[in-house]
């Protein structure tokens, strides 16, 4: 699974972009926040990549900050909602204010997005409050908890765990351990999961 890429901007468009890594063009699709964050054409970037494997595609979506990436990954864990809704959805508000929407439950502010309805929005709110409200303050900080939580999220991952069982002892490591240490909530973590 790709996690993160480094290389230069080939091509840079609202919805997407090009970028070599090492003589390889990696295409990937964007939303709107990451576009406005990113240089422009041949100049290096960053980018924190969702792959999304289906049997007939393999995508990558790529994101300017972990967070974005946290919250589009959240995004898909809805019923109903696929890669191309949750990158509409990512693009319709600044992430902060996003957050906070879906956090309020505040489905006539999601309804105004293209593409999301009266019931999406309900399902949004009602689905992802939880998982977003502690997630809320920090949405603007980096190196804030949100961060160090992801990373754990992440490392647990890349340990073959799935993505409900590592968020699910990352929430009960940070309930013990707090939310500052990355090795005390890994170690928090394991623990709880080799239960």
């Amino acid at each position: 699974m790709i996690a993160r890429l480094t290389g230069t901007l080939v091509d840079v468009k609202p919805h997407g972009v090009v970028l070599d890594v090492h003589g390889v063009g990696y295409e990937l699709a964007i939303p709107l926040g990451t576009f406005s964050a990113l240089p422009p054409a041949g100049e290096k970037a960053v980018l924190h990549v969702h792959t999304h494997v289906r049997e007939d595609a393999l995508q990558l979506f790529g994101f300017a900050t972990p967070q974005e990436k946290y919250v589009f990954e959240r995004l898909l864990s809805v019923s109903g909602i696929g890669p191309k809704v949750a990158l509409t959805v990512l693009s319709g508000l600044p992430l902060p204010e996003l957050v906070g929407t879906i956090a309020s439950q505040n489905a006539r502010l999601l309804s105004t997005i293209p593409g999301v309805g009266k019931k999406l929005a309900e399902r949004l709110g009602l689905e992802l409050k939880e998982k977003l409200a502690a997630f809320g303050g920090a949405a603007g900080a980096p190196g804030g908890k949100t961060s160090v939580v992801e990373d754990a999220i992440g490392a647990l991952q890349n340990l073959g765990y799935k993505v409900a069982q590592a968020e699910q002892a990352v929430e009960s490591a940070v309930r013990s351990v707090g939310a500052s240490d990355l090795n005390k909530i890994l170690s928090a973590a394991l623990k709880s999961l080799a239960r």
